[in-house]
């Protein structure tokens, strides 16, 4: 099974644990991915080494204003997508099977958490995983220590307060906070 493949069975939603040949390629990739954010997290590098590791870990370019503090983790890292004028703050964590997409602009404060897998609700099918994907809209700026978990998208604008666990869609233009994330209020422009 190659990249293209497992990305299309990620993207699709589809279980994962009952095809050992998924399994074993998301393995493979993730030792991968630990031995390039080990490069990334263990030694300085100048911005635009970051970028070239980065780009490096997702498998695709990222833009001259891509910007990132290590250190940074994900278990998978090839289905990461970032825009223009991107920043990643330092200690964040990201669970990508499911896919993320990042938008222009976007501010990913310290320590936040993007998963994108869940567990099956089942016990006796609880190592199997369902990926949904997390998409954050444009000019959001996340704070630090949320949590974002499957399926969430976020639209554009929006901020989500430090600290949060947003398990639900975010409109445009509005800050959510808390433990479950909810609506505090728009954002006047």
């Amino acid at each position: 099974m190659d990249l293209k493949e497992l990305l299309k069975h990620f993207n699709n939603g589809d279980t994962i644990g009952e095809d050992f040949e998924v399994i074993q390629q998301m393995r493979i990739l993730g030792i991968e991915a630990r031995k390039i954010t080990m490069e990334i997290n263990t030694k300085y590098h100048e911005p635009e080494e970051i970028r070239q590791l980065f780009s490096q870990l997702i498998g695709e370019p990222v833009d001259e204003t891509f910007a990132m503090f290590p250190p940074f983790y994900t278990d998978f890292g090839k289905n990461i997508h970032v825009g223009k004028h991107v920043f990643i703050n330092a200690d964040c964590k990201f669970q990508d099977q499911g896919g993320i997409w990042i938008d222009d602009g976007a501010l990913i404060g310290h320590g936040v958490v993007l998963a994108t897998l869940n567990h099956d609700l089942d016990p006796e099918k609880r190592q199997q995983l369902h990926p949904a994907p997390i998409r954050i809209g444009k000019r959001v700026w996340v704070g630090a220590n949320a949590t974002i978990t499957a399926g969430v998208t976020i639209g554009d604008n929006a901020v989500i307060a430090a600290g949060a666990v947003v398990n639900k869609d975010v409109p445009a233009d509005t800050i959510v906070g808390g433990v479950p994330a909810k609506f505090i209020k728009r954002i006047d422009e």
